[in-house]
C-alpha cells in the first residue's frame, strides 16, 4: 500500500477513535480483503426500514458447509449502518466463514428490546438461508462490538429471544461489549433502557450460565468508553455456570482500536482477527 494512503488511513483510524469522523468514510478507503464477496445485499429480515442485513463468503461461496458469524455493530443502540463494516465482513469471510451483517432499529423509534428483538429475527433469518450461501446453519457464532455485543451477548445467554433457535449458536464474540452496566449513568444507556422498568432485567450478566454458548471476550486494556470490567463480571457469570470462556485483552488498545484492528493496515496492532478466527473454527 503506498505510503501516503497509509497515512491517510493512519490519521482517519486517529479521528474515528477521537470520536470525529464516521466509520462508513473509513470502511470506503480502507483496503479490503481478497477472495470475498458481497453475496447479498439490503435483504429485509423484517417489515422496517431498518431490518435489512447484507451478507459475505468467500470465493467460491456455495462450497462446504461453512460456519455462520451474524456481527452487531456498535453505535450506543442510537446510531450505526451496515454499510460501514464491508471491512469487518470480508475480513471474517477471508477465513473462511459466512457472514451476516443485519441493520437494526435504533433510539428513539424504539428502545429496549426493540433492539434485541430485531437482533433475533435476524439471527433467524440467518439460520434460515445460510445454506443458500454455503453456511451451516447449526453452526451460528454471534459476533458484535459495543453495543453490538451487547445484542449479541443477551441473544446468546438469554433463551427469551431465540427460543428454541438458541441451540444453533454455537459461540459468542464480544468486543468491548456492555454487559454490566445497571444503574444507567450516562445519556446512551438511559435513552435506551431507562423506561424498562426492571433493570436487571435489561443485563447480560443477569441471564449468563449453565446451558450458555462457549465465549470468547476481547477488551482493549486502554478502553474507557465500555471499561473492561463489564467483560471481566460476564467472564465470572459464564465461569460460574461451567461455561468454556477465554477473555483476551490487548494492550494500548482503546474501545473504537479494538475494531479498527479487523482492518488489513491495522491487523499489526493487536491480533483480534485471528483469536476470533481460532474461536469461531473451534465453535461446533
Amino acid at each position: 500500500m503506498p505510503k501516503a494512503i497509509r497515512t491517510r488511513l493512519a490519521l482517519l483510524a486517529g479521528l474515528l477513535v477521537a470520536g470525529c469522523s464516521p466509520l462508513g468514510v473509513f470502511d470506503t478507503l480502507v483496503p479490503k480483503d481478497r477472495g470475498t464477496t458481497k453475496v447479498a445485499s439490503g435483504i429485509a429480515y423484517g417489515d422496517a426500514a431498518r431490518q435489512t442485513l447484507d451478507v459475505y463468503a468467500p470465493r467460491p461461496h456455495a462450497v462446504g458447509r461453512r460456519p455462520v458469524v451474524v456481527f452487531f455493530y456498535g453505535g450506543s443502540w442510537n446510531s450505526g449502518a451496515r454499510s460501514g463494516y464491508a471491512f469487518v465482513g470480508r475480513a471474517l469471510a477471508a477465513q473462511g466463514f459466512v457472514v451476516v451483517i443485519p441493520d437494526y432499529r435504533l433510539v428513539p423509534e424504539v428502545r429496549y428490546p426493540g433492539f434485541v428483538e430485531d437482533g433475533a429475527a435476524a439471527v433467524r433469518w440467518a439460520e434460515a438461508h445460510a445454506a443458500d450461501f454455503g453456511g451451516d446453519p447449526a453452526r451460528i457464532v454471534l459476533m458484535g462490538h459495543s453495543a453490538g455485543a451487547y445484542i449479541a451477548a443477551m441473544l446468546a445467554v438469554d433463551d427469551r429471544w431465540l427460543k428454541q433457535d438458541r441451540r444453533a449458536v454455537k459461540g459468542f464474540v464480544g468486543l468491548a461489549g456492555p454487559y454490566d452496566f445497571a444503574p444507567f449513568d450516562v445519556d446512551a444507556s438511559r435513552a435506551a433502557f431507562g423506561a424498562w422498568p426492571r433493570p436487571d432485567e435489561t443485563q447480560p450478566v443477569t441471564w449468563a450460565g449453565a446451558g450458555d454458548p462457549p465465549a470468547l471476550l476481547l477488551v482493549g486494556a486502554d478502553d474507557v468508553t465500555v471499561r473492561p470490567r463489564n467483560s471481566e463480571a460476564l467472564r465470572a457469570r459464564l465461569r460460574s455456570g461451567g461455561v468454556a470462556v477465554e477473555l483476551r485483552s490487548y494492550p494500548k488498545t482503546g474501545h473504537v482500536g479494538l475494531l479498527l484492528a479487523i482492518a488489513r493496515p491495522f491487523r499489526n496492532r493487536a491480533p483480534v482477527l485471528r483469536d476470533v478466527a481460532r474461536f469461531v473454527q473451534d465453535a461446533r
